[in-house]
């Protein structure tokens, strides 16, 4: 993998990754003006997390038409954030972030609220485009390209761990207008926490808990138990499993796991990676044909803390979780009142049902 670094008008770094090595010394040529971006964090002391507040995004750009699209090359005629005239993967640092890599100094507490703890929204967000074709997809990738995305993953996670005060690095896909994109694009996002993320704290917690009850790795036990039942398997090969978990809360939900336990991304091996790349590409088209239209979906890399997060992640093991909202081929799962108000989920599916649908769109 070639790496090339630059820097977009506005002061944000832009990284060209690519498999053979290509000339890249186009300059961005827009008249932008450094931007400061103060987002903050705010800790809810009922629930026991961090809230990011990140009021500068309501202006970020909302699905423009494909010819003004920002994620494309640029052209004689328009530039965009991309200033080369082609790419096949490029990451830059977000114009809108939620998080943004600034210091600056807050009250420790919210005024008003001597509860509710704050302090700087200090990260780093990144925008990861798959391809420069806009009417592509990651399902429309080839396997060469798609294992080029996955060791873009894990450089990218590996140097913004190394970053002081990152407790986690989460890669992303937002797909479709049914989760909310704002770029239909073919692209992704990384996100570098200040903190570790509920999720996986929460996860943590009980995979700790498991290990002093049963001496075993709990993620371990629960791939073993669907690998030998095959119940719910969707997809398999060598070096990974893809199975609807039997307590799924979305509709349609694959988990991904390496066979090998790995804490994230940039511990695969070649071979892990490769797999992986074929596989992936392999539920997504499945996805795509369920229904008479492709489902919206997110697929989210839970990777463990970082080893400066100073949250243990001897037990961690890195998956994939891939889910649409879509529940038929006309009708969304809306987080309703259950869901959003008390987080608890109620299914419309059923998981052996939906692996076995997926099965056969092999």
């Amino acid at each position: 993998m070639i790496t090339t670094r630059s820097e977009l008008a506005d002061g944000r770094e832009i990284i060209y990754f690519d498999a053979d090595p290509v000339s890249r010394t186009a300059v961005d040529t827009r008249d932008l003006p450094r931007t400061t971006t103060h987002s903050q964090t705010r800790f809810d002391p009922l629930l026991g997390e961090w809230v990011v507040m990140a009021s500068h995004r309501q202006t970020r750009t909302f699905l423009p038409p494909a010819d003004l699209c920002p994620l494309c090359p640029s052209t004689p005629d328009r530039a965009t954030e991309i200033p080369e005239s082609d790419y096949q993967v490029a990451v830059f640092e977000n114009r809108f972030p939620s998080l943004a890599p600034v210091h600056f100094e807050l009250p420790p507490t919210v005024d008003g609220s001597p509860l509710t703890r704050q302090r700087e929204g200090f990260g780093r967000c990144e925008v990861v485009c798959f391809t420069s074709d806009h009417n592509s997809s990651f399902a429309r990738l080839d396997d060469r390209r798609a294992r080029l995305v996955v060791d873009v993953w894990a450089q990218r996670t590996a140097e913004l761990s190394e970053l002081d005060g990152v407790g986690q690095v989460f890669c992303f896909e937002n797909h479709g207008k049914d989760i909310g994109v704002t770029l239909t694009h073919p692209h992704g996002q990384i996100y570098a926490y200040p903190f570790v993320s509920p999720r996986v704290a929460k996860i943590s917690a009980n995979v700790d808990d498991y290990r002093k009850a049963h001496g075993e790795n709990l993620f371990g036990d629960v791939l073993t138990a669907e690998r030998e039942s095959g119940i719910r398997v969707v997809a398999a090969n060598e070096e990974w499993t893809a199975f609807v978990p039997p307590f799924a809360r979305w509709p349609y939900e694959v988990q991904v796991y390496p066979h090998r336990r790995v804490a994230d991304i940039p511990e695969l091996d070649d071979a892990q990676r490769d797999a992986f790349a074929s596989l992936y590409l392999d539920l997504l088209r499945r996805f795509a044909r369920r229904f008479d239209t492709p489902m919206s979906y997110i697929a989210a890399w839970n990777q463990g803390p970082t080893p400066k997060s100073g949250v243990p992640r001897d037990d961690w093991w890195l998956h994939l979780q891939l889910f649409s909202m879509r529940r038929a081929a006309d009708k969304l799962k809306f987080l309703a009142g259950s869901e959003s108000g008390m987080q608890v989920f109620i299914s419309d599916t059923t998981p052996e049902i939906v692996a076995a649908e997926l099965r056969e769109l092999g």
